[in-house]
């Protein structure tokens, strides 16, 4: 009782406010605490600490926003950014999706309210392709960021290329992001540089779609397709080239965020990976859900946990010769969407889309799978099992085969093999806007998800996110409220194709006849 009587004076008689540092601070020589005193008491009774002296060190540190707003702002912070503390170990399985759901919604809003610096510094965590565009974007509006990456051979996220130039002979490969077509007017001109640029070029080849049976139907010419000149990864490695404000970080993995003295921390794995005015969230599923279950932007996390990602499947494979077709089957294709077979809804010849000189040589081709296969055969993609492995692999030789309509055990067999599983690769549902911003902890989401699945909603995130950070900054944050967005959307459903969506190609469930056409006779 005595100990009891004693915290309660303190709380109710001691501390008096100062302003510091940006914040609002209830302050004693050697404590800060929230001025709410009903709720530290509640936090901090008796049955958190067994002596008087435990005290000083059991308090955290707590930072409010300015009492003229409504809105809950408190985010806790037990000691400021130190490179000493270790990594808490986690399950090579992941955090189950409920355990991050509840510490999501147990978060407090940070809140910031002193100044940006005389030079500000945005951390974009994510190299995809929207993360770059948003770097660029805030280049060209004359703002300092850093791309934090996780890529051990480049940029890109899933502009992936993978080359092989040990005992082959150049075998290349795009084992996600396979080509985009362009609807907006805004991403036709960006587009059109990087045409210039030679960065990407039309793809002339036959696309189309094969049906269960080797029924094969290619598409109109009209809209091109694009495909970057020498793999998708090319692209995103080129894209930085022409910058002067934008710092890259690869490999690194973005392990935690911390708000204090009117900054972002970022760290890795406890190691300090510097401070920042703001943050830009390009990447996401559990990696970006982990990172923002306690960061104190629950509003932000709330939306990047609504969003549902599928697993697709890669099988990368190499054949001495190009692949058999039917008799009846007059045209090389060199893409296809496959329809009628489970495991497959893809299969592209890489070495005819990049390589269209080479007359001979081995064949490279990409074959994706479904949605359902992937979520059928779901495992932790860190750690894929043999067994599992060569399952799927067998599987999806097997589709090929059918949807080529060959007989079974016709199938050449390939000389090389790499399998891949993006546990999360695109989204299935959609807020439908630009981008998501906090305006009162500073801190953004772009990416393609948020507009659709396709590498145009991705850019046209990117440069909004960038635009609309641009603009805070400018506006020095005297009115955040007005740049709230994104922040309570809600999802609908996203149309289009396992592999993405492809504007003017239609879904896969809107091909008509209309836009497939049969070769003359």
């Amino acid at each position: 009782m005595k100990i009891k009587k004693c915290l309660n004076y303190l709380l109710d008689n001691v501390f008096y406010r100062e302003k510091k540092n940006g914040y609002i601070h209830n302050r004693t020589t050697k404590l800060d605490l929230n001025e709410k005193i009903s709720k530290t008491k509640t936090m901090f009774g008796l049955n958190m600490m067994k002596t008087w002296k435990l005290l000083p060190s059991t308090v955290p540190y707590l930072i409010n926003r300015p009492s003229s707003s409504t809105a809950v702002a408190t985010v806790k912070m037990e000691k400021p950014p130190s490179s000493n503390s270790k990594p808490r170990r986690r399950s090579s399985y992941g955090t189950s999706r409920k355990s991050i759901l509840k510490k999501t919604f147990k978060q407090e809003q940070v809140t910031f309210t002193a100044p940006f610096s005389d030079e500000p510094h945005v951390a974009i965590i994510g190299g995809g392709i929207s993360g770059l565009i948003c770097a660029i974007f805030l280049d060209k509006r004359g703002i300092r960021s850093t791309v934090f990456d996780t890529g051990l051979h480049g940029l890109g996220g899933r502009l992936g290329t993978r080359i092989i130039d040990d005992e082959y002979d150049s075998l290349v490969f795009d084992h996600a992001a396979q080509f985009f077509t362009v609807n907006d007017s805004r991403f036709a001109e960006i587009v059109n540089v990087w045409l210039d640029k030679g960065l990407v070029r039309e793809w002339k080849g036959t696309v189309g779609e094969l049906k269960n049976g080797g029924e094969f139907l290619p598409f109109l010419p009209s809209p091109p397709r694009y495909i970057a000149t020498r793999g998708m990864r090319f692209l995103a490695d080129s894209l930085l080239s022409q910058t002067s404000l934008v710092n890259v970080e690869r490999p690194c993995w973005i392990s935690k965020l911390e708000p204090f003295n009117g900054m972002w921390h970022l760290s890795e794995n406890g190691k300090p990976r510097g401070k920042f005015d703001a943050i830009v969230i390009a990447h996401n599923g559990k990696c970006a859900n982990r990172l923002l279950m306690t960061s104190g932007l629950p509003l932000i996390a709330k939306q990047m946990k609504r969003l549902e990602l599928s697993s697709i499947w890669a099988l990368l494979a190499a054949f001495e010769e190009t692949l058999p077709f039917l008799e009846n089957t007059e045209v090389a294709f060199e893409g296809a969407f496959v329809r009628g077979i489970d495991s497959v809804s893809w299969m592209a010849n890489n070495t005819k889309k990049l390589l269209a000189s080479q007359s001979d040589g081995p064949h490279c081709w990409t074959f994706l799978s479904t949605a359902a296969y992937g979520k059928q055969n779901k495992v932790p993609q860190e750690n894929i099992p043999t067994a599992t492995a060569t399952r799927v692999k067998e599987g999806m030789l097997e589709g090929v085969e059918t949807a080529l309509g060959l007989s079974k055990g016709s199938l050449p067999k390939p000389f090389y093999t790499k399998l891949q599983l993006w546990g999360a690769a695109l989204p299935t549902n959609t807020p439908g806007v630009p981008c998501i911003f906090d305006p009162f902890g500073r801190a953004g989401i772009c990416g393609d998800w948020l507009l659709g699945s396709n590498i145009e909603a991705a850019v046209l995130s990117g440069i909004a996110l960038a635009n609309h950070i641009a603009d805070y900054i400018q506006s020095l944050g005297t009115d955040p409220g007005e740049f709230a967005v994104g922040l309570n959307h809600e999802f609908q459903p996203l149309e289009g194709h396992d592999i993405g969506q492809f504007p003017g190609l239609g879904s896969e469930e809107k091909i008509t006849e209309a836009q497939v056409y049969e070769l003359a006779k």
